[in-house]
């Protein structure tokens, strides 16, 4: 009998934690901290997010988002509805190595967006996309240059780097002058140079040759994209944000 009660204790234990493990994705890891070391101090970053409040953030163009603070992480929740606008930084920057940690739901779809300006009624019409997805588990097919670290339709990631959903990843994004680079858990997966003619080349014959201004501006706005995806209940986590000007 004892034996029986306790194992019954045990499986609700499990369910419950498997239920939290689903509905409070957005409840984020202990022990986040968002601070600058000494060293990195010495080297000249910044914080671009201080894990406590909206400060240096906005949503693009002010429209309503999902986006919300938990623990030292940004956080943003696809709910089925239309207010979900990206997130946007104040300040603009142009040459810049930028460091970003980031988790995904399972079935999830994000992005980092760069050199964003609000002249066209959605950032990535401006602003070329850091491709953050769920490869093996977004529910539609997705092409190369959809996958995580991707120049968002312009060049696919040069290999698979992403942990799975629910796990930390580290991205760093170099853009100096026109070189940029797209890094993943320490493997370069991106590289490419504004305004080459290979650059031209994608832009023109993919899908952005009907949206002129797309990668036309040496600085703007970093943009975080809102939980992306159509399925309800997928979020995507941003922390310890990072900055250093070229």
């Amino acid at each position: 009998m004892y034996k029986n009660v306790c194992l019954s204790i045990c499986f609700i234990l499990i369910i419950v934690q498997s239920v939290n493990a689903n509905t409070c994705f957005c409840s984020a890891d202990t022990g986040i901290e968002n601070k600058l070391t000494k060293q990195e101090q010495q080297q000249g970053w910044k914080l671009l997010f201080d894990g406590n409040s909206m400060n240096g953030w906005r949503t693009y163009k002010n429209r309503p988002g999902s986006w919300k603070i938990n623990d030292g992480v940004l956080c943003s929740e696809r709910s089925g509805d239309s207010s979900n606008a990206d997130l946007i930084s104040i300040d603009t920057f142009e040459n810049f190595e930028i460091v970003i940690d980031w988790k995904i739901s399972s079935k999830g779809n994000s992005g980092i967006m760069y050199h964003v300006n609000e002249n066209y009624d959605q950032d990535y019409e401006s602003g070329p996309e850091y491709q953050l997805i769920d490869d093996d588990g977004f529910p539609e097919h997705i092409e190369d240059w959809q996958k995580t670290g991707a120049a968002y339709a312009i060049q696919p990631p040069a290999m698979k780097a992403a942990n799975k959903p629910g796990e930390w990843n580290h991205t760093i994004i170099i853009a100096n002058k026109n070189h940029v680079e797209h890094w993943l858990n320490g493997k370069k997966l991106v590289q490419y140079e504004f305004g080459s003619n290979e650059w031209k080349k994608q832009k023109e014959t993919g899908k952005w040759k009907d949206e002129p201004g797309y990668g036309m501006s040496k600085s703007g706005h970093f943009a975080l994209q809102a939980a992306h995806s159509n399925i309800a209940d997928t979020y995507i986590f941003f922390r310890n944000i990072k900055i250093k000007l070229l």
